[in-house]
């Protein structure tokens, strides 16, 4: 235990840089916005993308394009020892876990190997992602000090309150909240940071490709026959939120606060549906909470 104490000692005098940070989802939408702010405030960004033309995109932008799918463990083991050989001994300042999918529909009719794909991006695909990357903010963290290292894990206001047809969505987050909090408090003595950012309605294209999945649900299957009213209730309520969506940059600029933050909050809700639904889930009992949902939902 002394022996890791010891290890754990940031040097003193050593001036501090913004240094490099690891971005997941940077393809659109809140990844690609963090990106683009990131290397605007000074970070070294390292964007990771599934193809090579989202690549050649942000190489534009100033930032350096790793193909990276987080379900794949090769391109995260590749990722690693990319961040290792560009970070050399400065380590890793920021892990910023964005990628994510919807896969919406009733419990009942999504597959189990759709619920296993929204896990495996939603939350194994972080956890694989952060252990990966964990030696080289903890790297960080001893030759800088604490909380020159962080950790922003992208969750949503749906990891807090849950509506139906988005149960696989709701699940993922949920889960990415309580791991949020274990990893939190696991890596607070060594120095390393960890917030969870929970977004209400942003302008990205997840509801555009969340939309064709309710549709998928034709007139004559069985899920439309029997959970219809909450198919087109939800679809419906997408399209709302689609419209009054805030922009993609205010996100980012909330990520770039919990990684310039002298004492960031452990949470940062985003958006005024975001704090109403908080607020909600917290003071108002089960049924009537569940009311409100339905009543939105036009039930």
């Amino acid at each position: 235990m002394r022996a890791a104490q010891t290890m754990m000692r940031p040097v003193m005098g050593k001036p501090v840089c913004k240094g490099h940070v690891l971005i997941t989802g940077t393809s659109s939408g809140i990844g690609r916005a963090c990106a683009v702010l990131l290397n605007k405030l000074g970070y070294q960004v390292l964007a990771g993308v599934r193809s090579e033309a989202d690549a050649k995109a942000l190489e534009q932008d100033g930032c350096r394009p790793v193909i990276l799918d987080v379900t794949s463990a090769e391109q995260i083991a590749a990722a690693a020892e990319l961040v290792k050989r560009t970070c050399g001994e400065e380590g890793l300042a920021g892990l910023i876990n964005n990628a994510g999918v919807s896969i919406p529909g009733p419990v009942e009719f999504v597959s189990l190997d759709s619920w296993r794909l929204q896990f495996e991006v939603n939350l194994f695909g972080q956890i694989a992602v952060t252990q990966a990357m964990l030696p080289f903010l903890r790297l960080r963290a001893c030759k800088c000090g604490p909380g020159s290292a962080r950790i922003v894990l992208v969750s949503s206001i749906a990891g807090l309150i849950a509506q139906p047809i988005i149960g696989p969505y709701n699940a993922s987050k949920y889960a990415l909240e309580a791991a949020g909090d274990a990893l939190r408090m696991e890596l607070r003595r060594q120095g390393i940071y960890v917030c969870l950012v929970e977004p209400g309605s942003i302008d990205t294209p997840i509801w555009g490709k969340g939309e064709t999945n309710p549709k998928k649900f034709g007139p004559d299957h069985p899920a439309r026959q029997l959970y219809g009213k909450e198919l087109d209730g939800i679809l419906a309520v997408s399209r709302k939120c689609a419209k009054n969506a805030l922009p993609a940059e205010k996100a980012a600029q909330v990520v770039a606060n919990c990684l310039t933050k002298r004492r960031p909050r452990t949470r940062y809700l985003i958006g005024p549906d975001a704090y109403a639904g908080a607020w909600a889930k917290r003071l108002l009992p089960t049924p009537l909470l569940d009311a409100g949902i339905r009543w939105a939902l036009g039930l």
